[in-house]
């Protein structure tokens, strides 16, 4: 048998793996469609299905990228190579607020302009240009990482398609009263200039002051006295013997910032007995959890800052103020009065920031539009949104893995607040709500009759997102896709969505389809740089995936994302990893040209019979592949690689390729020697191709042809 000239030489991934996803492509194989067309795959068969968790437009994909990648590459490549039909749909995601802040912050350092110097339809058309550029690169990214994606399919979160899919969603929603404009607390970025998702919320934990104050007979203590202007409600528990003269609903008149106010006594198991003195006032309008106080009592609210982060008139000679200008002017007006108590100068909290802006997040009463998570719904038999996500877990019909997420899950859904849904930026899909004098209509289409006027509001982008698995598949049309492919087989997010986007996709498609969205959850975790701290543009400590495949090959890079990573497990980046499987994908080259140097005249369709002690190699490695695909079946990546890897490299390439060195040298069973190395290195590379793609396709295409001809690798017979 005469070895290919190719395989004589070094392997040199970067003159093989763009040739060879180019062959990829040009078959037509990533699509179950031609498999069934092209006879590689039964039309009986049995389906496998994925979405990828799109990407954001914002920039290039990163670390985090790659290990999401090559997990569900591996798992789309073992399910193709078992004959099952396998959809792996490509997507990116518009990431509206994170889009536009990257855009808004490029075009005001290059030209000093904001989106304030254009109209609304030209700064859209700007951020959409920049978003898809981004996703024209990121798509090259994808295929540099092997990514055996339907690129027939390709879906976009912002498209015409799924356009249709979040309006009919959303008019369902409104139509049933599951979707409400009302004033509620929101979380507000006064930089940004509008409301933002709790998983758009970075918490800090800083250094301030904490501020103890009299309040009548009461002490107080708030790192915030500028909020504290209209707190005329003091709060205590009812079990608090230290108060238990004072009653619910008891006036009292005190000396507060701007003079006297009558206080209310509020006696309620929601304070702390434990923390500080057990006594509290509330400001309802600028507090999450005063806010639902004071809707359990029916209490006033009173805005005390403005949208840009002011003080109001009701701050007196402080209105106009921002709050660190006023903050200190505040505490000495208070001491001044006898009413300051103390002041801790090391208080550390937890401060809510805005992922995109960095600015401080103002919790605020505004008017806007909400997602009902508590109200039952005929159409779902009475439940509310929260059952139709609590159910599917609990009872078993989605797996999450790792488990104990699970219990971290179903606290989610007990504490969800009412979802807001409206965001007060131009990039994204605009609420399909008009309005004419004090008429409504909530529409599909454009409503283009005169004189009404559409809400300037655009979505969440979890909202969009929150139908990915079936928006892809064509709905709201009843598409053939969405009948052979739904629900999908698997979801393979990051820990950090499991309640932002997990969880929603499990509520929409509950509630619009009545069924799951996906069988199996499996989280990764984070990649983290060599010490474990998170990739950071302020950290400076990014890598650029491309950087580290021209060194060492794509296969490299995800095998040292596979091995010995479990599901839920952060993992830390270390290139001296990737190199070692750099050498290992060498090991497979060299390993491969020996057996195939050996492997002289012999009959691939017919090998000779195997001595008893290759007959006993012949069934450990039977016994590994029965393993391996156990562990696969069971989405135990981590084990599978590591055993093909171990097995490989010291086993088949230190044992038996040795073994068979002396039997050749010997001229003893030397056929039998040759059959061994021979079926051996066909199933490893079909059990390995998965992981490592690249080599052992292109070792595959090197490999000698029985009378029935050869297929690509990438979708021969798994080879259990």
């Amino acid at each position: 048998m005469e070895v290919n000239e190719k395989l004589l030489k070094p392997y040199d991934p970067c003159q093989t793996e763009e040739k060879i996803y180019r062959l990829w492509e040009e078959s037509g194989f990533f699509s179950p469609d031609l498999c069934v067309k092209k006879g590689v795959t039964s039309p009986r068969a049995e389906y496998f299905s994925m979405v990828l968790p799109p990407p954001n437009v914002t920039g290039r994909l990163h670390m985090g990228h790659v290990l999401e990648q090559a997990l569900q590459d591996t798992v789309a490549r073992f399910e193709r190579m078992r004959g099952k039909k396998t959809l792996w749909l490509p997507g990116t995601d518009h990431a509206a607020i994170a889009t536009q802040a990257r855009f808004e912050k490029d075009l005001h350092k290059e030209t000093g302009k904001s989106r304030h110097d254009f109209s609304r339809e030209k700064f859209f058309k700007m951020v959409s240009n920049f978003g898809l550029q981004n996703q024209k690169d990121m798509l090259g990214q994808m295929r540099l990482l092997g990514a055996s994606l339907d690129w027939s399919r390709l879906a976009f979160t912002l498209d015409e398609k799924r356009e249709l899919a979040v309006r009919t969603a959303f008019k369902k929603m409104y139509d049933e009263g599951l979707i409400y404009r009302g004033h509620r607390m929101v979380n507000w970025d006064p930089k940004g200039q509008t409301t933002i998702s709790d998983d758009e919320i970075v918490y800090e934990e800083r250094k301030d002051k904490f501020y103890t104050f009299k309040y009548g007979p009461f002490e107080i203590g708030t790192a915030r006295p500028e909020t504290k202007f209209g707190d005329k409600y003091v709060v205590m528990h009812p079990d608090d013997k230290r108060y238990k003269k004072w009653k619910h609903g008891d006036k009292l008149t005190v000396e507060w910032i701007n003079g006297p106010i009558e206080a209310t006594i509020i006696k309620d198991p929601i304070i702390d007995m434990e923390f500080g003195t057990g006594v509290m006032t509330i400001t309802p309008w600028h507090s999450h959890e005063d806010f639902v106080l004071a809707e359990k009592y029916d209490l006033d609210k009173e805005q005390i800052i403005d949208k840009y982060g002011k003080l109001l008139p009701i701050a007196g000679e402080f209105a106009g103020m921002k709050i660190a200008e006023a903050r200190e002017k505040i505490v000495e007006k208070l001491q001044k009065k006898g009413l300051l108590v103390s002041v801790n100068e090391n208080y550390t909290h937890r401060v809510a920031t805005a992922e995109r802006t960095g600015g401080l997040i103002e919790p605020q009463i505004m008017m806007q539009w909400f997602v009902d998570v508590n109200k039952p719904i005929p159409s779902r038999g009475n439940k509310t949104l929260k059952d139709l996500m609590y159910e599917p877990v609990k009872s078993g019909k989605i797996k999450v893995m790792p488990e104990r997420f699970e219990k971290e899950y179903y606290h989610w859904i007990e504490n969800l607040r009412d979802w807001c849904i409206s965001r007060q930026i131009i990039y994204g899909h605009r609420i399909p709500v008009w309005y004419k004098d004090s008429k409504i209509r909530c529409e599909i289409k454009d409503v283009e009759e005169e004189g009404w006027k559409q809400d300037t509001d655009t979505l969440d982008t979890w909202f969009s997102s929150a139908l990915w698995t079936f928006s892809t598949l064509g709905w709201p049309e009843n598409t053939k896709d969405l009948a052979d492919y739904h629900p999908t087989s698997l979801i393979n997010p990051g820990y950090e969505i499991l309640f932002f986007w997990v969880a929603r996709m499990i509520m929409m498609s509950q509630y619009l389809l009545g069924d799951i969205p996906f069988r199996t959850v499996y989280l990764h975790g984070i990649v983290r740089d060599s010490k474990g701290q998170k990739f950071s543009k302020s950290a400076k400590n990014g890598i650029e995936p491309e950087e580290i495949i021209k060194q060492y090959g794509t296969d490299a890079l995800r095998m040292s994302m596979i091995v010995g990573v479990g599901p839920g497990s952060d993992l830390s980046f270390d290139v001296q990893k990737v190199k070692a499987y750099g050498k290992f994908a060498n090991k497979i080259w060299n390993a491969s040209r020996f057996v195939l140097e050996q492997a002289g005249d012999l009959n691939v369709e017919n090998l000779p019979k195997l001595d008893e002690e290759d007959k006993k190699a012949d069934k450990e490695l039977v016994k590994l592949l029965k393993e391996i695909t156990k562990d696969m079946e069971e989405y135990k990546l981590y084990l599978a690689s590591e055993k093909i890897y171990e097995y490989f490299w010291h086993t088949f390439a230190d044992i038996l390729i040795e073994r068979s060195k002396k039997k050749f040298q010997e001229n003893r069973n030397a056929d039998s020697a040759r059959a061994l190395l021979f079926s051996h290195l066909s199933y490893l590379l079909k059990a390995l191709h998965p992981f490592m793609p690249f080599v052992t396709e292109e070792i595959w295409s090197m490999m000698p042809e029985g009378p029935a001809g050869k297929k690509l690798l990438m979708v021969e017979k798994w080879p259990i």
